[in-house]
């Protein structure tokens, strides 16, 4: 998975913000990846965090194995773990209530074949834009990019 999104497009050819498919593998893998830790990186590493695969159980493995050893060798601190949902929202059959909250909130109800439409990243990214105390910004230039205005 190497898709970048059209509203990360700013920040996307220097790498210098986590993209939205870094942060779908970390929160896949467990593990919590500051912007600071990131800085500190490489930009063949963050590239690799990028095209690394976290899909199988083994590749999952594999991805938080590297992210943690990356972590410790840039910041000499242990990477922090989050915790992996069994049953992730972005997999989810229902619309989480930020999203449709966030969309009403600009004008749209989202309905249910259109998130069912969506990719799980595309879902992804509309529940971490919508989440409270996160620049939304994005979320309006998503929901665009995605087809639900």
């Amino acid at each position: 998975m190497t898709e970048f999104f059209a509203f990360e497009a700013d920040f996307v050819d220097s790498l210098r913000c986590i993209p939205m498919q870094v942060r779908y593998k970390l929160d896949t893998c467990g593990i919590k990846l500051k912007l600071s830790a990131w800085h500190e990186m490489t930009t063949d590493e963050r590239e690799s965090l990028v095209t690394l695969p976290c899909s199988t159980p083994a590749e999952i493995q594999a991805y938080q194995d590297y992210v943690e050893q990356l972590i410790l060798a840039r910041t000499n601190i242990p990477a922090s773990k989050l915790l992996i949902e069994p049953h992730p929202p972005w997999l989810n059959p229902n619309i989480p209530e930020t999203v449709q909250e966030k969309a009403q909130s600009i004008g749209v109800t989202i309905t249910g074949e259109q998130w069912l439409a969506l990719t799980p990243l595309q879902r992804f990214a509309l529940i971490k834009l919508s989440r409270s105390g996160h620049e939304n910004k994005n979320f309006p230039h998503a929901m665009a990019e995605f087809g639900l205005v």
